[in-house]
C-alpha cells in the first residue's frame, strides 16, 4: 500500500482520468508539465508576461480539446505542440513583419548548402565544464535571440526540451529530414558563437585550411 501511494502517476494516466472528467488529474496534469510549457514559451517569446499568456492559453486549450488527444503522442509532446501554436500566434501579432511560416520549405532546408563555421577551434574547457558555467548559459540564451525563428524552435524542442526527432516533427508540423537540417544549422550557429567565446586561440583552424 505504501509503495501505491509513492508511485506517481504518469502523464498518459492522469490525461485518461482526465478526458473521464476528473478534475483532479487534470490539475496534477497541468502541475506536471506548466513548468516546461513556460520555459518553452519563454524561449520563443523571450518575454514573461507573454509566455505566461501563452502558457494559460495553452491549458484552457488542453482542457477544450482533451478529446481530440490521440495515443500515437506523448502527452507531453501534444501539450508542448499547442504550446508552441499559441507562442507562435502571439510572436505572429507582435512582429511587424510577417513570419515565415515555420512549415515553409526554403532552400536553406537542404545539407546542399550548409556554411562552414568561419571559427573552428578546440575548447579549452571540456563542454561538461563550460556548461556548467553561469556566463555560459547566458551566452547561449543571448545566441538563441539571435538564431531565425524557426532554427531556434527546432533547437528549443529538440536539444533544450529533450524531444526526439520524430516528436519535434510532430510538433512543429515537418519532416523529420527538415528537423534534422534546421536542428544542424542551429548547432553549427550556436557552436560558432560559443566557440569564438569559449575556444582555444591558439588552436584555431581556419576554413580555407584543407585537412585530409
Amino acid at each position: 500500500m505504501g509503495n501505491q501511494i509513492l508511485r506517481e502517476p504518469t502523464e498518459s494516466m492522469l490525461m485518461q482520468l482526465a478526458k473521464g472528467g476528473d478534475f483532479a488529474a487534470f490539475q496534477q496534469l497541468a502541475t506536471q508539465l506548466q513548468p516546461r510549457v513556460y520555459g518553452l514559451t519563454f524561449r520563443i517569446l523571450q518575454h514573461a508576461q507573454d509566455a505566461e499568456d501563452a502558457t494559460q492559453q495553452t491549458f484552457l486549450a488542453l482542457i477544450e480539446h482533451m478529446a481530440d488527444f490521440r495515443e500515437d503522442s506523448s502527452v507531453a509532446t501534444w501539450v508542448l505542440k499547442i504550446a508552441t501554436n499559441n507562442a507562435l500566434k502571439i510572436l505572429r501579432k507582435k512582429r511587424t513583419v510577417k513570419m515565415v511560416s515555420m512549415t515553409d520549405l526554403t532552400p536553406e532546408d537542404s545539407y546542399s548548402d550548409v556554411p562552414h563555421p568561419e571559427f573552428i577551434a578546440p575548447w579549452s574547457q571540456t563542454a561538461d565544464e563550460i556548461v556548467r558555467q553561469a556566463e555560459v548559459h547566458a551566452e547561449l540564451e543571448q545566441a538563441l535571440l539571435e538564431l531565425d525563428d524557426k532554427y531556434r524552435l527546432v533547437f528549443v524542442l529538440r536539444d533544450v526540451e529533450g524531444l526526439s526527432v520524430r516528436e519535434t516533427a510532430q510538433a512543429l508540423d515537418l519532416t523529420e529530414s527538415t528537423v534534422k537540417v534546421r536542428l544542424l544549422r542551429a548547432r553549427l550557429a550556436l557552436r560558432e558563437r560559443l566557440t569564438q567565446k569559449f575556444g582555444d586561440p591558439t588552436q584555431v583552424m581556419r576554413p580555407d585550411h584543407n585537412h585530409s
